[in-house]
């Protein structure tokens, strides 16, 4: 079937941020490892309908914009407009720089909604071969009430059913968007919000289909909503996981895993075999390998860097719990639990940056459910977990600059020896198995992501998997 018209994607990034009350504009922001502006221009770069890019900013922003395509690789940006204060001014610089073409269709997007599906993404571009303007929205879930004039009483209360919350990408047809803004520029009492607002006002005979959005698709605007969006990212981590067709890129990678001879660290490092990995596993039962001791540690990559030109990824599984009263716990098990949790963490870290940095490879980390809160009579190794993940999000910024991604699992209750001694029999239908666990380690290292924590849980996992 013959491509239509060309499809040019306008990410909206020219906007302030005053209401979210950051230093800088919320879209510059890192979540996952990347500014939220990076991954909406992913998320258009990847589409299979998107034909070029145009990124709209403010004037201080071109040059940040500019070095992102290229850090990126983003081959279809073509062009960086500068934008205005006024949310149709962006609009507006993108019709001026596509209005010589003799039609195309123009996707505009929020910058700040970076979590919008290929789905959608695909359903807006599917409605523009029958319409010439779409919406994207949802059933809004709260009543809506009208006020009066003055903004104190109740005027009215539509009915729910017919009301719904607007979302974003909107798509035109160009010259149907450049006739309602010829229209609109000529009213002096113009004023709008969003771009199908002056279509409506303007050409109310067009007819505009509302594709249906998705609740995850949210938009950054206040400081809660970046709380909620670093959570949905986590999830999306998970999803990206599903696809097990792609473990063939694992083939020939290098795979160094610390905490290897039990537990989950055993069932990945004999998954990553099967995908043909080559994998070189370290610990003390198998390799006389302690964490906490650094000679060790410089041993193990020196034995792994003699033998390969790259190490591509390095995972540590290796892990110290002990469930008892904290005041009863003596000062050698304290000791223990700390150098084992959090100085082999840093130990192992240290050691994998320049072997990462040469491979543009990825660390992970492995935290636990009980990092959200400090649970009694394990608090040691809580606490421990909870400086896991502030340790991942924090390296990941700084590792992102020489091309490292650093990620953590967060695993639910799963079927190790570790937890039989601290926990006693347990069902074993109630717990993860190692393998599944491995399997989500597994694609987090082939993900894009950075500063992740990847979470597992039975009630995410498709049944096939349990």
């Amino acid at each position: 079937m013959m491509k239509q018209e060309k499809c040019i994607g306008v990410i909206l990034a020219s906007g302030e941020g005053i209401r979210f009350g950051a230093g800088e504009p919320k879209q510059y922001i890192k979540v996952a490892g990347k500014t939220i502006l990076e991954h909406t221009v992913d998320m258009f770069e990847s589409s299979p309908v998107i034909d070029e890019i145009a990124v709209v900013v403010s004037s201080g922003y071109m040059r940040v914009v500019e070095d992102m395509a290229l850090i990126n690789d983003w081959k279809k940006v073509k062009k960086i407009l500068l934008g205005g204060k006024e949310r149709y001014l962006s609009t507006l610089a993108a019709i001026r720089a596509f209005e010589q073409t003799i039609e195309c269709r123009l996707i505009f997007h929020d910058a700040v909604r970076p979590l919008l599906s290929q789905r959608v993404l695909q359903d807006v571009y599917d409605a523009l071969n029958k319409y010439d303007a779409v919406d994207v929205a949802i059933p809004a879930s709260d009543t809506i009430i009208q006020l009066s004039e003055d903004g104190q009483l109740i005027d009215s209360i539509p009915n729910r059913k017919h009301v719904y919350q607007g979302q974003t990408p909107q798509a035109f047809r160009m010259s149907i968007l450049k006739k309602a803004y010829d229209l609109a520029l000529k009213d002096p009492a113009f004023r709008t919000t969003d771009d199908c607002g002056v279509v409506v006002k303007y050409l109310p005979n067009t007819p505009i289909y509302v594709v249906q959005g998705e609740r995850r698709n949210i938009k950054l605007t206040h400081i809660e909503d970046l709380h909620q969006m670093d959570k949905l990212f986590q999830l999306n981590t998970i999803s990206a996981s599903f696809d097990y067709s792609i473990f063939s890129n694992l083939e020939g990678k290098v795979l160094m895993v610390f905490g290897g001879g039990d537990g989950i660290g055993k069932s990945l490092c004999e998954l990553a075999m099967e995908y043909k990995m080559r994998v070189y596993s370290f610990s003390r039962s198998t390799t006389g390998t302690n964490i906490t001791n650094t000679k060790d540690i410089q041993k193990a990559f020196e034995i792994v860097s003699d033998k390969e030109k790259l190490i591509d990824f390095v995972v540590l599984t290796a892990a110290q719990l002990r469930k008892e009263p904290f005041h009863m716990m003596t000062q050698n098990a304290i000791n223990e639990m700390i150098d084992i949790n959090f100085r082999g963490m840093i130990y192992v870290s240290q050691y994998a940056y320049k072997h990462l940095a040469k491979s543009n490879g990825q660390l992970l980390h492995f935290t636990s459910s009980s990092y959200t809160l400090g649970r009694p009579y394990y608090s040691l190794y809580s606490s421990s977990k909870a400086a896991v993940v502030n340790f991942v999000q924090a390296l990941s910024q700084e590792w992102g600059t020489v091309g490292i991604r650093v990620n953590c699992m967060n695993p639910e209750r799963t079927n190790t020896t570790m937890r039989t001694k601290n926990f006693g029999y347990e069902d074993e239908e109630t717990l993860l198995s190692p393998k599944v666990v491995a399997k989500y380690a597994l694609g987090t290292l082939l993900s894009k992501y950075s500063g992740q924590v990847v979470d597992v849980r039975k009630s995410f996992l498709n049944k096939e998997l349990l």
